[in-house]
């Protein structure tokens, strides 16, 4: 497996991430997570035509938190066949828990946590915590990947702005 070392780090500290670099043009790969329910979710089971995918360490730290309440906030205003996802290492029921108590009815979380597969596909793995690396993904109907942003210190937030921005021109 491929080994990328020293291109993120959390506070200052380099991280190894395991996984090939996602890059724009590149057609999507296959994952398989689990959502709230334990349900194995692949990318081809995803029916909304337009994905993001807002990738967190974990549910439980405040930038993980607000990256997520800010995405499910964007859901309710995206026009169009729109999913937006979260994806953490959290166990489905910790996600189930934290999606009950701030009131996230929008947008979906999956847990990487059985094969971190989405880790691995996508290049966010960090070998050292086995956690996932801060990022956003953003997919257009045929799955090819239109937008991607690897934070470069994950105690950081992405941008905001530029994933949204992103976000409308694919949805048009």
């Amino acid at each position: 497996m491929i080994e990328r070392k020293g291109l993120v780090t959390a506070k200052g500290n380099p991280l190894t991430l395991i996984g090939a670099e996602i890059k724009i043009g590149d057609i999507a790969p296959d994952f398989s997570v689990v959502d709230v329910e334990q349900k194995t979710v692949t990318l081809k089971d995803i029916k909304a035509k337009i994905k993001l995918f807002s990738v967190v360490p974990s549910l439980d730290t405040s930038v993980c938190d607000l990256q997520t309440q800010r995405f499910e906030l964007e859901a309710a205003s995206v026009p169009g066949d729109v999913g937006i996802f979260t994806l953490s290492m959290d166990l489905p029921f910790a996600q189930a828990r934290y999606c009950g108590a701030h009131a996230i009815t929008k947008l979906k979380t999956l847990s990487d946590h059985r094969e971190a597969s989405f880790g691995t596909a996508y290049g966010v793995l960090i070998k050292e915590n086995r956690l996932l690396s801060r990022s956003i993904f953003i997919l257009d109907a045929n799955n090819t990947v239109r937008y991607v942003e690897y934070v470069k210190d994950i105690s950081t937030h992405p941008d905001y702005t530029k994933a949204i921005a992103a976000l409308k021109q694919v949805v048009g």
